[in-house]
């Protein structure tokens, strides 16, 4: 099984790339999201985590990459709603990960069935499936990672993901999960809690967006 790739890009075609890691081309299937990223890259190196695949069905091996552990994370969670395989998935995924996951927080059927190759079906599917087990993701930022204590308990584990893969400042991170386990005492795993901090971050975009311009006083 192939779970990490890093090397010079060969080939570099608009769904997919191949890369040479120690002497072997490896091609990889990149989701649009993923391949806009890597639209610059072409002659350059490149590391990806890589989501493996292969059944009876489908001897020939499918190698999907991600510029970041956490999107790869993702992808393996989506697939996990039935009918929605490999394949299919990596065409869907026309939009960043966050964005995806946010609409699946807010059952948003309307916007999943607009993504590429999914139906109303396979759209409340998602939904019904995944609904949730996707605040990680919402929340996740596009901003630099930044170094984080080793995981001690759920809290730590959080303020782990918020920093080094999710993108978020330290102190922002810590602000959002003492805040988060100030308003809910009795979180007891990483995942209410990423809840509490998603519900959160939902309540204050619409304080932001509705708030005016601040007044200069003469």
């Amino acid at each position: 099984m192939i779970a990490y790739l890093r090397g010079r890009i060969l080939r570099h075609a608009e769904d997919l790339v191949v890369v040479d890691a120690g002497g072997v081309g490896y091609e990889v299937r990149l989701p649009a999201v993923i391949a806009r990223a890597m639209a610059g890259a072409a002659d350059g190196d490149v590391a990806l985590y890589i989501s493996y695949h292969v059944t009876a069905n489908q001897p020939r091996p499918l190698l999907v990459g991600f510029l970041r552990e956490v999107e790869q994370e993702f992808f393996e969670r989506f697939i996990t709603v039935d009918g929605l395989g490999p394949t299919k998935a990596v065409k869907a995924i026309s939009h960043p990960v966050h964005v995806i996951a946010d609409a699946i927080e807010r059952k948003d059927a309307a916007f999943l069935r607009r993504l590429p190759g999914i139906g109303p079906r396979t759209a409340e599917k998602i939904v019904a499936t995944l609904h949730g087990k996707m605040a990680k993701y919402a929340l996740l930022q596009e901003a630099e990672v930044a170094p984080t204590p080793p995981a001690e308990d759920f809290r730590a584990e959080v303020m782990e993901v918020l920093t080094r893969q999710l993108g978020h400042r330290q102190a922002e991170a810590r602000r959002m999960v003492e805040a988060a386990l100030a308003r809910s005492p009795g979180i007891s795993n990483a995942e209410e809690l990423f809840q509490e901090v998603y519900r959160a971050q939902r309540q204050e975009v619409p304080e932001a967006a509705t708030a005016g311009p601040a007044r200069t006083e003469r």
